[in-house]
């Protein structure tokens, strides 16, 4: 017989995103149900006429709790869960396939999977492009969500593997899902701080050593300006870490953002090295590289940043980012041949780099090429008003704080 799958979401005020949400998983599953929290929009239209279940629940400053009343009308055997911000891909939706005709995950058997963690694609992030989501899920009452902010499952499976240890959890390496809402100007719309600020602060007063939530909110201090009080909390949370690799990446990530930010370059650097020791997915890993071969360059270590960038560049080839970086540090090196192969490929990537087309140009000037570097000053022109500035870290959702 074959498995059947759930899709379960909580929404408010998503007409405009909804529509796409639904069309990449709605012939993969079978049924939908949303969860409305209080839209005043055409949310729930656009749900109902998309061929999805809408129940009505009262919004109580707990994602957990909604997400768990969104769990508790699911009845199929297996569960996945998006946001009206993200989209199942061509693999994911493979991926889905599988799951439904029982065809085995690589060398697992789905009888012994009680978990996948997929990775997801934050489009528009600048240093930390993909994160890690547990999604797809089984269907059991002894699974559900914790926390009134970053909600997650994992703490339940946690206890589950504990209790019955032949279950596994299966992790992903190819993109399931692409998320849009970290980019720039999606977080321009939002103004989530005082909300997450006050959930997280909230949840911490009672659970004063909790690593995940240490981590969070101090990166979203960070991200305020307050790298100070966040570094206490990521302090406290890395004392009270227990066998989380993907945590512990997060707090000694972002103590690099934090010991950047004082100043304190050699500590910043072995911060980043101990987030690049964790045992987790080498995609997860960018924006520690990035960062950390940027801080490199700026030491003037130049062979250690490439060695950084092209790390970055072999694991996401498709990162205008690493490309970029790649390229100013080569003409730092003063080997303009290899910069400008670089620029070439961020642009080609990205065609609205502009900081790409200005290094490009630059660099032709130098090799005595005019006509060629006018050209690409003149192809960044156009890109200098359009362009968003980029952000200062990244907005991903497993190394920021916003949800």
């Amino acid at each position: 017989m074959p498995t059947t799958l759930s899709l379960c979401m909580i929404v408010k005020d998503e007409a405009a995103q909804l529509p796409q949400a639904l069309q990449s998983v709605a012939a993969h599953v079978d049924e939908m149900i949303v969860v409305d929290t209080g839209s005043t929009d055409d949310t729930v239209t656009v749900a109902e006429a998309a061929g999805a279940q809408v129940f009505a629940y009262e919004w109580t400053d707990d994602f957990a709790a909604a997400r768990n009343v969104s769990l508790s009308y699911a009845t199929g055997d297996w569960i996945l869960v998006l946001d009206a911000d993200e989209t199942l891909t061509a693999a994911g939706q493979a991926l889905l396939k599988q799951l439904r005709h029982g065809e085995p995950l690589g060398d697992v058997d789905w009888a012994a999977i009680v978990m996948v963690n997929v990775l997801r694609h934050e489009l528009g992030a600048e240093q930390s492009p993909y994160s890690a989501v547990s999604r797809l899920f089984r269907n059991r009452p002894d699974i559900r969500f914790h926390r009134p902010y970053h909600e997650t499952v994992d703490d339940s499976v946690a206890a589950l593997l504990q209790q019955d240890p032949q279950w596994q959890v299966v992790t992903l390496a190819e993109t399931v899902l692409e998320h849009s809402g970290y980019q720039a100007s999606a977080i321009a719309q939002r103004d989530k701080f005082n909300r997450a600020q006050t959930l997280m602060a909230g949840y911490l007063a009672q659970h004063p050593h909790d690593p995940y939530i240490c981590n969070k909110l101090g990166a979203l201090y960070g991200q305020a300006g307050d790298w100070d009080q966040g570094r206490e909390l990521l302090v406290l949370g890395l004392s009270h870490i227990q066998d989380d690799p993907s945590t512990t990446y997060e707090l000694h990530y972002h103590l690099g953002l934090a010991d950047r930010a004082r100043n304190d370059l050699a500590q910043a650097a072995h911060h980043y090295r101990a987030a690049l020791e964790q045992p987790i997915l080498d995609h997860l890993k960018l924006g520690a590289y990035i960062n950390l071969g940027s801080l490199l360059k700026a030491q003037k270590d130049l062979l250690g940043a490439i060695a950084c960038f092209e790390k970055a560049v072999a694991i996401a080839p498709d990162f205008a980012v690493a490309h970029y970086n790649l390229g100013t540090t080569q003409r730092a090196r003063g080997y303009l041949d290899p910069a400008i192969t670089a620029y070439e490929t961020a642009i080609r990537l990205d065609p609205a780099y502009a900081e790409a087309h200005q290094n490009l140009g630059v660099a032709l000037f130098k090799l005595g090429k005019l006509p060629e570097s006018l050209q690409a000053f003149q192809r960044r022109s156009p890109y200098t008003i359009r362009r968003i500035p980029r952000p200062p870290w990244p907005y991903s959702r497993t190394f920021a704080a916003w949800e």
